[in-house]
């Protein structure tokens, strides 16, 4: 939803960045590899440690850049199939280490309650959500289908993660945090029934 609306958005930010990386010879796979590094460390530093207010706007400025990579190949005619196998899968480590720290950040750094189970709980399954709302579209694809559908693209998931996140790092209740990890984890399940559900009907229909 959000990643569909956006990212002519995201896109016009980062031309002249992608443009002056262009200049001094910095690639495309460089930016990918960088980015996933500083989502990593970001992720762990400072959501692991229970900084989810300064966590959310770091990594909400890093991943505003993930784009950078796409434009970057764009601008220079270095757009290849393996630049964008590497993009996918980096950004599917990237998004398991923002849930992995979340989930971290709520169990070693907030004090035992519901909201803070029902945060757990839901961050697992938004982890694995994560890995398995690109694949079902991959799947898709590989069987000659593209099943482009869902409530929550992965810009919506991170966005509710992160904003949640902000949220219980400013007002230190974690049932903001829980909230906002239901809700991605709800997402992600019914993103992955609507993908199957999309695939099913096109070979049905294509017999």
């Amino acid at each position: 939803m959000l990643g569909q609306h956006g990212r002519q958005v995201t896109k016009a930010l980062c031309e002249a960045p992608a443009k002056a990386l262009a200049r001094v010879g910095v690639t495309a796979n460089m930016v990918t590899v960088c980015g996933t590094v500083l989502t990593i460390a970001c992720s762990a530093g400072f959501l692991g440690t229970g900084r989810f207010a300064l966590g959310a706007v770091v990594l909400g400025v890093v991943l505003l850049a993930d784009s950078l990579d796409g434009v970057l190949a764009r601008v220079t005619g270095t757009s290849s199939r393996f630049g964008a196998f590497l993009d996918s899968t980096l950004d599917r480590i990237g998004d398991g280490a923002v849930f992995a720290s979340l989930v971290a950040g709520l169990m070693w750094c907030y004090p035992e309650d519901v909201w803070r189970t029902i945060g757990i709980v839901s961050g697992l399954i938004a982890m694995v959500g994560a890995a398995t709302v690109p694949y079902a579209r991959a799947r898709g694809e590989s069987i000659g289908v593209t099943p482009s559908v869902g409530i929550a693209e992965r810009t919506d998931r991170l966005l509710v993660a992160l904003v949640a996140a902000f949220g219980t790092g400013v007002w230190g209740a974690t049932w903001i945090l829980a909230l906002g990890l239901v809700w991605v984890a709800f997402a992600s399940i019914v993103t992955v029934w609507q993908r199957i559900s999309y695939v099913r009907r096109h070979l049905e229909s294509g017999r």
